[in-house]
């Protein structure tokens, strides 16, 4: 409403002119109560608007997410996408009209009412405030008296001031009405016509959209009247196909799962085999649960759910047997044997079970098969060096590679052939026998057992160095000559490389399980190794004959091997965890009563004390090896009147580092955890501890000695290690499983004697084995070897210790030195 207000009543200041100014207050006061109900009621527009666009763009990502769901369907995520599109483009022009009618509504409209208004009221004051002063002005002059000059002139004078400073601020005041009536019009107007352009643009550019949009719109709509036909078509075929399965199984007899049993070698998937089996647990309680099994790239897997990654039960099937199982209580069961565990599993019918041994059997002929030929490409390619054996300043990782373990291995004497079958250029070995083998050959040693034989591939596994060395101190020609002594004389022909495997598997079978070749010990009177330092016999007769009560312990001696051969199983399963320990794991799944036989008439331990005496009363030298006749020399040797005991050479050769004697030891039956009751209940292997050689004590640990048996005075092996300062047998083992929380009689423990003995490394490596152990316990990691930082500490001292000993010669001391 327009209201005008005359300049010239203004000057009057008659009561229309005042009637005018309250017509005008009343109205700018309207408006500015109406404007700003239009501010809030666009700024919550605005809101609600922009939360309309969280929500729809919250709608498209979901249909974005459908889209991505359905990539496996290119019509779904076309269309998906493409409405996705269309509606985030939509999303845009609705920011796009509330940014518009923020600046148009909000903007516009508050600017108006922040400044044109507050200008009109200030106006006001100061009309108001001058207004009053001239009504004081007025009533003060008329109230002087006339005969009071002085008071009469003030008194015109501050009237006369007082109406010119009311007409300049009156005629402001109205000048600000009257631009404020003039201006609001424009300010609405153009503010609302500015918000209705927004909405104009908006939909044009929807209109436009969409209409980019229509035909693909139809052609969809076509394309989905075509699916819901083909949709029906799908659903009467499947019913269709639903009933003649449904009349098939009806008329087949499903009481076995096995009719169609098939497996294939040469699979496209590389799965040769899958089925579901029951696998007993290895805890405690020996459960049985069905899981999902499968033969797949050489290894033997299972899964509990098809999502889980599989669970390795054979790392590489060339490493592993297969054999029935009748002994337990459940039916069609059999067992996969490795190296390091046993799987005992069970199949659901007879010829299930024959099926999946067949398949493993031949799943390991034809790993054989394609690892064969494909390290002989490898080496092929890579031509290595014949020369000598390599530097100890080579770096750590060429040393633990095949190809250097191969280089190293066929230097020594006779160990470019196979040792069985003389094959020329073996790729595999047996670690506890310390011989090299062909392909084949190893395969038969495998099935031996690793209480007997431990193979391993010179290229395609990693070699410790104390490992390393341990095979350069042995070989074929110095194992021959020990279990194949008798040959000639009993008359059996040595297979060759070109002979039937039954052949083959028949002689490593009578060579090291029955060990018929092997020369009786009264037989003849074997020369030492050179370099063997022989006792005379002064020192000879004081060490092992004794006082005349020495038979009489001896005997004892003799005797008390039987329950140590007894208590043998049970004690070397301390260690059972231990990644190592081959021959304890083997012993802890083969519990038959024909291997306790075996391992017994295989111990060294006489059947009567009277068999025992025989021996005492022997007169061959302990120091001995089966050497051909062109290779024996005339040396000084001391016989004795009586021949010490299989175990007892075994002791001896432990400490004078003499590893040929100690295999010729174990080849005439010593027991290898034999315990010399003379000297504190030692064992070869704290034997091999004081004599200071690395290489003796992986020998014997890795023919089944137990790390953990401890002497009279309750010390084991790492006890005396520690004692001695020998860091590298304490690395050794603690890799192996040795208790570092045992105790010894004076209630020490391995680390309270190297912190009393000063030795840094070995208090070093003790606390880095205990913190190992307390964080694998901490974190269920039972069984496990431990973080790769404490397995890089500990490779790094073995390298150092069979590499450069010197280093580690903390304490110098005698090799006569008791512990």
């Amino acid at each position: 409403m327009k209201v005008t207000v005359d300049f010239e009543e203004c000057l009057k200041d008659s009561p229309r002119f005042r009637a005018a100014l309250e017509e005008v207050e009343g109205d700018v006061t309207e408006l500015e109560l109406k404007l700003d109900k239009l501010v809030k009621l666009c700024i919550a527009m605005i809101d609600t608007g922009k939360a309309f666009c969280t929500a729809n763009k919250q709608f498209m990502n979901g249909i974005r997410d459908l889209a991505q769901y359905s990539c496996k369907d290119p019509l779904v995520e076309t269309n998906l996408m493409k409405f996705s599109d269309t509606l985030q483009e939509m999303i845009n022009y609705h920011n796009i009209l509330f940014d518009q009618i923020q600046r148009s509504i909000k903007t516009q409209l508050q600017t108006f009412v922040k400044e044109d208004i507050r200008k009109f009221k200030d106006a006001k004051k100061q009309f108001e405030k001058v207004s009053e002063e001239k009504e004081n002005a007025l009533v003060k002059n008329a109230q002087v008296q006339r005969n009071k000059q002085h008071e009469v002139e003030e008194a015109t004078n501050i009237l006369t001031a007082t109406r010119k400073c009311f007409r300049h601020i009156a005629l402001d005041y109205v000048l600000q009405i009257n631009v404020l009536q003039s201006k609001r019009r424009a300010e609405i107007l153009k503010s609302m016509l500015s918000f209705m352009y927004a909405h104009l643009a908006f939909f044009h550019q929807g209109y436009d959209l969409f209409s980019e949009l229509e035909p693909y719109m139809k052609e969809l709509g076509a394309q989905l009247d075509q699916l819901a036909v083909d949709a029906a078509k799908e659903k009467r075929d499947m019913e269709q196909k639903h009933s003649t399965i449904q009349q098939k199984a009806a008329l087949q007899d499903y009481s076995s799962d096995d009719a169609k049993l098939e497996y294939n070698v040469d699979a496209a998937n590389g799965i040769v085999m899958e089925g579901y089996l029951f696998k007993r647990a290895s805890n405690a309680f020996k459960t049985w649960n069905r899981r999902w099994f499968s033969i797949q790239n050489n290894q033997l897997v299972y899964q509990k759910k098809f999502k889980d990654n599989p669970t390795v039960v054979v790392e590489d099937l060339r490493l592993c047997t297969v054999k029935h199982c009748e002994d337990i209580e459940r039916r069609f069961c059999f067992e996969v044997v490795s190296p390091t565990k046993s799987c005992m599993l069970q199949a659901d019918s007879e010829k299930l079970r024959q099926a999946w041994i067949k398949a493993v059997q031949t799943s390991i002929a034809t790993a054989y098969r394609e690892k064969g030929d494909e390290s002989e490409k490898q080496e092929k390619k890579s031509s290595p060096s014949t020369g000598s054996l390599e530097s100890g300043s080579e770096t750590k990782e060429k040393l633990l590679k095949g190809e250097s373990a191969l280089q190293r291995v066929q230097c020594i004497a006779g160990n470019a052939a196979c040792c069985d079958c003389g094959l020329a250029d073996p790729r595999w070995a047996s670690i506890n026998l310390g011989i090299t083998l062909c392909i084949e050959c190893s395969g038969i040693h495998r099935s031996l057992g690793v209480h007997f034989s431990k193979v391993r591939s010179l290229t395609l596994d990693s070699w410790e160095p104390e490992l390393l060395k341990l095979m350069c101190e042995l070989g074929n020609d110095v194992i021959n000559r020990i279990y194949e002594a008798k040959l000639e004389k009993v008359g059996v022909k040595k297979p060759q490389s070109g002979s039937q495997r039954q052949e083959k598997e028949a002689y490593i079978r009578a060579k090291y399980v029955e060990r018929k070749f092997v020369e009786k010990q009264a037989a003849s009177v074997p020369l030492p190794e050179p370099g063997t330092k022989v006792l005379p016999p002064s020192e000879e007769e004081k060490r092992h004959s004794g006082p005349e009560k020495s038979l009489l312990a001896r005997e004892q001696g003799a005797a008390s091997q039987k329950a140590v051969a007894v208590s043998s199983d049970e004690a070397r399963r301390e260690s059972l965890f231990c990644p190592d320990e081959l021959d304890s794991l083997f012993s802890y799944f083969d519990t038959s009563s024909k291997l306790r036989s075996i391992r017994s008439s295989d111990s060294g331990i006489q059947p009567s004390t009277d068999d025992s005496r025989e021996h005492l009363a022997s007169t061959i030298s302990a120091n001995s090896l089966y050497e051909p006749e062109g290779d024996k020399q005339e040396s000084p040797v001391f016989c004795d009147y009586k021949q010490p005991s299989p175990g007892l050479q075994l002791y001896q050769a432990a400490f004078e580092k003499n590893l040929p004697h100690m295999a010729e030891a174990l080849a005439h039956g010593a027991e290898v955890n034999w315990v010399n009751m003379e000297e504190n209940k030692a064992t070869p292997l704290i034997q091999a501890v004081r004599g200071g050689s690395l290489v003796t004590c992986e020998f014997l640990l890795q023919n089944g000695a137990n790390v953990n048996i401890r002497d009279m005075k309750g010390r084991g092996p790492l006890h005396h290690a520690t004692v001695l300062g020998h860091t590298g047998q304490v690395c050794l083992f603690l890799k192996r499983g040795a208790n570092q929380h045992a105790t010894d009689e004076d209630g020490k423990d391995p680390l309270s004697i190297a912190v009393e003995a000063a030795n840094a490394d070995i208090v070093t490596l003790l606390r880095l084995a205990r913190m190992n152990e307390e964080m694998r316990e901490s974190e269920g990691l039972y069984g496990q070897p431990g973080d790769e930082i404490y397995q890089d500490i500990f490779r790094d001292f073995s390298q150092m210790a069979s590499n450069n000993p010197e280093k580690l010669n903390r304490f110098q001391q005698s090799d006569s030195q008791k512990s």
